[in-house]
């Protein structure tokens, strides 16, 4: 029988496969996806995911292919006004983290499941039964919901998902290539009206992320994000001209989230990253702080799988992470407050936020 099954392949999940892998664990992943993607998505590693990546072998493939140099063009309506480092963590694309993980879990034996959705979750006293949407039924010890923000595994074991969801989006991002555009910085042009448009290289590609507050129709609701929205706001706030944006890969609307699991077990069953906890972007946490739940997981069903699953083992995630989860939604909510007051001066930007 498997020992843990893992619904979700991002950077949570795939991780947690890895850890689990790596200790011996027979590992199954299900996805819900048709396959991977190559969204930029979260685009940064701090030193604790560094760490991690280290342990798993992967640390010298990561730096490769990201940088840690990084500098921060701003510009202040129209004008260039500073260029600072961008200082501390790798800049690198979520899609990369994946692949590289995807390749280390490989080698391991292990493969992804793509089109396998849990639509069904079972526990008795000798392990779960997840039950997929093709009609399938998959068996194993422990499970471990790393499915996203808006966590099916959660939704099934009627955990609530405690926090506020702001009712609009205050964000449009999106993968663009823009020819002609330097890719020696991350470009954040602000306004004294309080708009602007941010566009980051993402390293070994074309491409770059971009961010913005998002249009608005004659009625005053936000517009859904297209390759013509953002060629019209990158023409208000940047105004470069003969810049003319293609191939939007990714389109994504964004709104601030500040949630957190009532709890992250129930049973045999565990939250992990975003399915767990969701906050907003300043300092880029997230993708972060999944990788980072995943090793004290790894820990505990490890303990479970090769001991007496007593409560106090399977409890030992919790009691580590929730407390964790609390702070980084209270942390970050502080580092946007910072950051929406520094982007109305001139030459300041989202470093604010960094620290």
């Amino acid at each position: 029988m498997t020992d843990v099954l893992i619904a979700g392949s991002g950077p949570t999940g795939l991780t947690l496969a890895c850890e689990l892998a790596l200790r011996g664990l027979a590992v199954r992943i299900l996805e819900r996806r048709a396959g991977p993607h190559r969204e930029s998505r979260g685009k940064g590693l701090n030193q604790g995911s560094l760490e991690v990546f280290a342990r798993l072998g992967l640390a010298e493939r990561l730096s490769g292919a990201g940088t840690c140099d990084l500098i921060l063009r701003k510009y202040f309506d129209g004008a260039h006004i500073s260029d600072t480092p961008a200082g501390g963590g790798l800049l690198i694309g979520q899609w990369q983290v994946e692949e590289a993980l995807r390749e280390r879990l490989a080698g391991l034996g292990v493969l992804i499941e793509y089109e396998a959705e849990v639509v069904g979750i079972a526990q008795d006293a000798g392990g779960v039964t997840a039950r997929l949407a093709d009609g399938r039924s998959v068996r194993a010890g422990y499970a471990a919901g790393c499915d996203g923000g808006h966590s099916s595994v959660r939704e099934l074991l009627a955990i609530p998902f405690e926090g506020h969801t702001e009712e609009q989006p205050s964000m449009v991002v999106g993968d663009v290539r823009a020819p002609g555009l330097s890719r020696d910085y991350w470009h954040q042009w602000f306004t004294s009206d309080g708009g602007g448009i941010l566009l980051c290289p993402i390293p070994g590609s074309e491409v770059f992320q971009l961010q913005s507050a998002p249009e608005a129709d004659e009625r005053g609701e936000p517009l859904p994000p297209s390759l013509e929205g953002f060629q019209r706001l990158f023409d208000r706030y940047a105004g470069v001209p003969g810049i003319r944006l293609a191939d939007a890969t990714w389109l994504s609307s964004w709104r601030a989230n500040v949630r957190k699991a009532a709890r992250m077990r129930e049973g045999r069953v565990f939250l992990a990253g975003d399915a767990a906890h969701v906050h907003p972007i300043a300092g880029g946490l997230g993708m972060n702080t999944g990788i980072q739940d995943a090793a004290p997981l790894a820990r505990t069903l490890a303990a479970a799988v090769t001991g007496p699953a007593q409560g106090g083992v399977l409890d030992a995630y919790e009691a580590e992470r929730l407390p964790v989860a609390a702070e980084v939604l209270a942390d970050t909510s502080r580092r946007m407050e910072r950051v929406m007051a520094a982007v109305r001066e001139p030459g300041r930007g989202t470093e604010a936020g960094m620290n």
